[in-house]
């Protein structure tokens, strides 16, 4: 079979398959020998920034001289991205390997009666597989959406488990109320193993904080006083974090307290808590690694996370946002710049989102001085001069339209001269940017 003939097969899953249940992936793993097992995994689950912390933890790991397995989605161009061994994406021959391995499986299981796997659960037993194939040191897994019956969650005793910020998302599957949602993210917290969180939304860490002590879970709530800004600038942030070795809520006894100071390659200033919930936990899980706090700091001002607040180009930033909590971190970070230079938008989003209230956002919280909208083609897309006329009727005024992804690129990069251009609305469109950007490259 050729890669892309697998990559053909698993694009197709969703057309004849159900959801599946924890014990239909552990079924898959017995016959694959489960090789999850022994494993030394850290699992993050969240609404947004979980692919963040997972960055900032893989660089850590990497800078203190370890092979570190990284399992994260979406991918933004092509599908093995999703599992990357120390930064590279793994090999055409390697994905269609495992591919083929988890078939063979598969086939076992089905004749016996069971469903076929669903598109995630497929690409996360290929992860496992060729993460104990190339027997990396340290395994980062990213949940896929919720958490209690994500795929992910078969890990029985991950070293660590982290739950970044939680919002309204997905809720036709994960609940309409945060506390519904918290709860489904909570569901990775395993028995003793240590929980580190942002304790931002009350409602949110309060199911985090219950779930974590009916297991006894050591949990550690990082909230934004812990952390401040000493400088922002176009090459990233440089914060204070000042540290408290107490388990909130479930242990009363403090183990001290010491201020570091970090640096993170990103401008917008709320990745100052994904940066902080990953360093938080390495240096919790520092007898096992044994790295030492100034590389842990060293491998933070490395990240490299594609289309999160990505500078592409001078003054050129995309970023993936696409949910309302995301455009409102969004907004904040753009303002910080709006002040000094002009702002132009490169605007687009996908059907099922809220894109109308993201829309007003970023007009009402940014005033871009010019806005370019285009269109994600599939079943999901909306119209270019759909999301125009939204911009319009919500008092934008320089608004222009244009239908290919790619021209509305270069037109941004011609009409915002000195000022800055940053592309936003969906990781679908950061991902046909930056096949465009690599094109052009390569050309």
């Amino acid at each position: 079979m050729t890669y892309d003939e697998a990559v053909d097969y698993i694009e197709s899953i969703p057309k004849f398959t159900t959801k599946t249940s924890l014990d239909h992936t552990r079924r898959i793993l017995d016959k694959l020998g489960h090789p999850e097992k022994g494993m030394k995994i850290i699992h993050v689950a969240g609404t947004n920034g979980k692919g963040s912390v997972c960055a900032y933890l893989n660089s850590m790991l990497m800078e203190g001289g370890y092979k570190v397995g990284l399992f994260t989605s979406p991918h933004l161009i092509r599908i093995n991205e999703r599992y990357q061994i120390n930064g590279e994406s793994v090999s055409d021959a390697m994905f269609t390997d495992a591919f083929e391995r988890v078939m063979a499986a598969v086939k076992l299981t089905m004749a016996e009666g069971d469903a076929h796997p669903t598109y995630f659960e497929t690409l996360f037993l290929m992860g496992v597989l060729i993460f104990r194939e190339e027997q990396v040191d340290y395994t980062i897994l990213e949940v896929g959406m919720g958490g209690r019956l994500d795929a992910t969650n078969v890990i029985r005793h991950p070293l660590a488990s982290i739950i970044t910020s939680i919002s309204l998302d997905h809720t036709e599957y994960l609940g309409d109320t945060i506390p519904k949602i918290a709860f489904e993210k909570a569901g990775i917290i395993k028995e003793g193993v240590p929980v580190v969180f942002d304790g931002q939304d009350e409602e949110a860490a309060e199911v985090i904080r219950k779930r974590a002590e009916e297991l006894g879970a050591p949990c550690y709530e990082l909230m934004p006083d812990m952390y401040h800004a000493v400088h922002t600038a176009k090459d990233g942030v440089t914060f204070d974090l000042r540290e408290q070795r107490n388990a909130s809520g479930c242990d009363a006894g403090k183990c001290g307290e010491k201020t570091v100071r970090l640096k993170i390659p990103q401008i917008a200033e709320y990745q100052m808590m994904n940066a902080s919930l990953a360093f938080f936990t390495m240096e919790l899980l520092e007898k096992d690694h044994g790295i030492p706090e100034e590389k842990l700091a060293a491998g933070l001002s490395r990240m490299k996370w594609p289309c999160r607040m990505e500078t592409v180009l001078p003054d050129v930033i995309i970023d993936g946002a696409h949910n309302a909590d995301g455009i409102a971190e969004f907004v904040r970070t753009v303002e910080h710049f709006h002040k000094d230079q002009e702002i132009t938008l490169l605007f687009s989003c996908v059907k099922d989102k809220r894109y109308q209230d993201m829309i007003r956002e970023l007009v009402e919280g940014i005033h871009p001085d010019r806005v370019i909208t285009t269109r994600i083609s599939g079943y999901r897309e909306v119209s270019e001069e759909e999301l125009a006329e939204l911009f319009r009727n919500d008092g934008a005024e320089a608004v222009f339209s244009e239908p290919s992804p790619e021209r509305a690129f270069d037109l941004g990069l011609a009409l915002k001269e000195d000022g800055m251009l940053f592309c936003v609305g969906s990781l679908y469109l950061a991902g046909e940017l930056k096949a465009y950007l690599n094109d052009t490259k390569r050309n």
